[in-house]
């Protein structure tokens, strides 16, 4: 262990009696806690960059929905996709060394295991929201990145951004002049990139009617929406609301896409903005996830969520292949889901396209749509995009068509691979594309939401000692720990018509998560309240403080 190491080390120690874990949106919790999380993720990212030759790693610092006071940070591979899997629990384990000695030995074992040549450069690239505890984690990374074995790093502060921006500009400038260039590695190329598709797919239809209400969250969204508003040309009319990302303790505060889709209802600050049979849209605090919703003629609330979504959009590429005479086996479009996708959606779709349920968490998500020429993925909470596959786009591109009509569609498809940000779920890119298909479709709000009628459902948090203690099978929905549980789960949901509920360990947090449906409101409250106290009580839950909605 070099002077130099030890030195750096020493300023980020973990204190004791906490343990830390690369979950499914990296590392997550109070900001106050993650300063040597920081710094070992530094040392992550840059020898990830050594054991693939110098490619550039991207790092990301947000909590994205999560509220202000948290923080987190996590990896993004050359291509702009999530962290490869077997590195989570590298990352885990470099996080949690009990000393400066002890961190540098488990570098070491690390860099054998993996056979990483030290010598090699390394390049890193990283940007954070505009949460405050941001510019001092990130000094700690960036000590992290400077106590690499090996040095050789360079490192860029790309600043403020979302994050589907900076994972973008990951893939843009590892493949900045080849055969797969995805775009100017700038985040103004992003812009131009996303807008000029979006005029050449709305052109054709004259325009958005109206304006569109985006709650930013009080997020670096807000600034991502003003830039797309100077490139858009008035092609649609922006308005933006919860738009201060200079004040403290605002942040996804009673607004954003978390609020809207668990607490169901329109956001406070967007009541006096929206007038019936009006749409809106609410991103979350990196603007990575989209809730869409309307008033209808009477001015009741209506959520289009991300499942609401996944059925515009799936449905709308199905027709464009069908219309391009492209044969179904050559371009197939396939949908994937996780447990928390409504049932009626699943019915939905499973009846116009193939359809696969994964574990929540967006690496199951994005792996699982690889495998269609089209995947399309939405999780029911807003995050989600579209992949095409490098045989969809060689097809695209070298296809033939026979009639106008072909043509037409075969080009609006090749500008969607344009319009839609294929590296990871993006709220603005995923909204450009929701205004498209509806202006294509001449859908307003209602006649989107008339695709399918969701099932009432309710979303429980059950705090426990140790989440987990509870495992799941059959992609979440089922449990095998603790023994016996599933058994009166099973004997509960036969009660209630259209009954379907599982418990899955949180990813980010301390808890376990209810999820219940069934064909009545009522119903479906009574049955999630039900589980969730059958979970508080098996879990050890104190009788004192057992929270008096659970059953």
């Amino acid at each position: 262990m070099s002077d130099s190491f030890a030195e750096l080390a020493n300023r980020h120690c973990k204190p004791p009696g906490i343990a830390y874990q690369y979950g499914t949106a990296g590392f997550r919790m109070k900001a106050d806690k993650l300063d040597p999380v920081m710094f070992t993720v530094g040392i992550v990212a840059a020898l990830r960059s050594k054991k693939l030759d110098g490619r550039i790693i991207g790092v990301m610092v947000t909590a994205s929905h999560n509220p202000e006071e948290d923080n987190g940070v996590k990896l993004v591979d050359p291509r702009g996709e999530m962290l490869e899997q077997s590195w989570e629990a590298y990352a885990t384990t470099l996080a949690n060394a009990s000393s400066p000695e002890d961190l540098s030995t488990r570098i070491e074992q690390m860099v054998s295991a993996l056979h990483i040549d030290v010598s090699k450069p390394a390049k890193v690239i990283y940007a954070r929201d505009t949460r405050p505890s941001g510019p001092e984690l990130v000094a700690s990374l960036v000590d992290g990145l400077n106590a690499t074995p090996g040095g050789s790093v360079s490192y860029t502060d790309e600043g403020v951004l979302t994050t589907p921006i900076l994972h973008y500009l990951v893939r843009s400038k590892n493949t900045q002049g080849t055969a797969e260039e995805y775009g100017v590695p700038t985040p103004e190329g992003y812009y131009e990139k996303l807008s000029a598709a979006f005029i050449k797919l709305i052109k054709p239809v004259g325009g958005i009617q109206g304006e569109l209400i985006v709650d930013c969250a009080n997020g670096v969204g807000f600034i991502a929406t003003e830039n797309f508003a100077k490139h858009l040309n008035g092609y649609i009319n922006l308005v933006p609301v919860n738009t201060s990302i200079d004040k403290l303790g605002v942040l996804n505060k009673g607004c954003g896409a978390d609020f809207v889709k668990t607490q169901q209802k329109i956001p406070p600050s967007m009541a006096s903005h929206l007038k019936p049979n009006q749409r809106a849209c609410s991103l979350d605090g990196d603007a990575d996830r989209l809730m869409y919703y309307y008033l209808d003629h009477d001015g009741v609330f209506r959520m289009l969520d991300g499942d609401k979504i996944a059925a515009l959009v799936a449905g709308f590429l199905g027709e464009l292949v069908q219309t391009a005479g492209i044969p179904k086996q050559s371009m197939e479009v396939g949908v994937v889901q996780t447990a928390y996708a409504n049932g009626a959606s699943t019915n939905y779709l499973s009846q116009r396209v193939p359809v696969q349920c994964v574990p929540t968490g967006v690496k199951h998500l994005h792996h699982a749509a690889e495998h269609y020429s089209i995947g399309v993925y939405f999780e029911a909470n807003g995050h989600g995009t579209i992949l095409f596959s490098s045989n969809a786009l060689k097809t695209l591109k070298t296809y033939e068509p026979n009639t106008a009509t072909q043509r037409t569609a075969v080009n609006t498809l090749l500008a969607l691979t344009d319009l839609i940000n294929q590296t990871v779920g993006d709220a603005l890119s995923d909204m450009l594309l929701v205004e498209v298909v509806l202006a294509h479709k001449g859908y307003k709000g209602a006649e989107w939401d008339s695709l399918y009628t969701d099932l009432p459902n309710r979303l429980v948090k059950v705090s426990v000692k140790d989440r987990n203690a509870f495992k799941t099978v059959d992609a979440e929905r089922r449990l095998v720990e603790p023994q016996g549980l599933q058994a009166r789960l099973d004997d509960l949901m036969k009660m209630y018509s259209g009954g379907r509920a599982f418990v899955r360990p949180s990813g980010t947090e301390d808890v376990v998560r209810v999820y219940a449906e069934a064909a009545h409101k009522a119903e479906a409250d009574e049955l999630a309240f039900k589980v969730a106290g059958m979970v508080y009580d098996q879990a050890g839950g104190d009788p004192m403080t057992r929270p008096s909605e659970f059953l």
